[in-house]
């Protein structure tokens, strides 16, 4: 597949990034911000783009050209205001679902959080980010694209275990980044998890087994 990764700079988008780089069966386009994050990356022989979420439809779908799967694994951070979590984190990524619809891409995986779907286990101090990601899944939901929404707990900055839990409906817990990003690569071609959503902990399962078995 070509594989285009949105938010290629971020923390788990740079795991993902580097994940596909290795793996001959799939190429990579990331999108990042700005112009030295795409120079560090085409330093490293990977393409990029330098596209905003907070630009029009049209200059992400130009950028989006040529893609089979979208990766959609950004966010506008923890030091923005509730208005950048508004434009990126769901308005952004809506204008991404568009996007691929317009172009006839299929496969799409959104990087989620752990409980989006369920207003009442939001967490307080995090309400707007939650209510976007809740309403970006909504949308995803209702798009006419092949899509896998993972909903991953608190992330770390520690190496994969390569072990997993998976479910619906799972309670606290974390999960590294690295774990994160092989799960999402690895959905791409696992038929089983289209139009499915999940959430994502550190496990005792390996990571393929606990794919096919969802």
């Amino acid at each position: 597949m070509n594989v285009f990764v949105i938010g290629a700079n971020g923390q788990v988008g740079q795991n993902i990034v580097q994940l596909l780089h290795t793996m001959e069966e799939h190429s990579l386009k990331a999108m990042v911000r700005k112009q030295e994050q795409a120079d560090e990356l085409a330093s490293r022989g990977i393409e990029a783009v330098v596209v905003s979420l907070e630009d029009s439809v049209e200059a992400i779908s130009e950028a989006m050209k040529g893609s089979d799967a979208v990766i959609f694994a950004a966010g506008s951070g923890g030091n923005t205001g509730s208005d950048k979590t508004l434009l990126v984190d769901l308005d952004g990524a809506v204008k991404t679902i568009e996007a691929a619809e317009e172009l006839g891409i299929k496969r799409y995986v959104m990087v989620s959080a752990l409980q989006a779907h369920n207003r009442e286990n939001w967490h307080e101090a995090l309400l707007p980010y939650y209510a976007a990601k809740h309403y970006a899944d909504k949308l995803l939901e209702a798009s006419q694209l092949d899509y896998t929404i993972v909903r991953p707990g608190g992330l770390l900055n520690e190496p994969g275990s390569g072990k997993v839990s998976i479910a619906e409906n799972l309670g606290s817990g974390s999960i590294s980044r690295k774990d994160v990003a092989e799960v999402v690569v690895s959905t791409l071609k696992k038929e089983n998890t289209i139009r499915r959503s999940f959430n994502l902990l550190s496990g005792e399962k390996d990571i393929r087994k606990a794919l096919d078995s969802f």
